[in-house]
């Protein structure tokens, strides 16, 4: 599984240039769960990159969509997003 995460980051950092990039993997949460027999997994993505500015939630997570491209179809089956633009850091950790 840090496989994929390793390909996911790959992605993401080559299109994205996040200043911060978090991705968990959820899928002992998803154990039984009908999407999780087919061997892709369930991921959380913490994400902060400049790109994100000035654009809706919706635009944000078409770009990590595209930055994920066809791992989106061959490796993940459920993606939660938090993706933010370096002025929205709310001090969380």
């Amino acid at each position: 599984m840090s496989d994929r995460i390793e390909r996911m980051r790959e992605c993401l950092i080559r299109d994205l240039a996040p200043s911060e990039l978090v991705i968990e993997d959820e899928g002992h949460k998803h154990i039984g769960h009908a999407g999780a027999r087919d061997g892709r997994g369930h991921f959380r993505v913490r994400i902060v990159a400049a790109a994100f500015s000035g654009q809706p939630l919706l635009a944000r997570h078409r770009r990590i969509y595209a930055a994920l491209g066809e791992l989106m179809q061959t490796d993940i089956h459920a993606l939660a997003l938090d993706a933010r633009a370096p002025e929205e850091q709310s001090g969380e950790g």
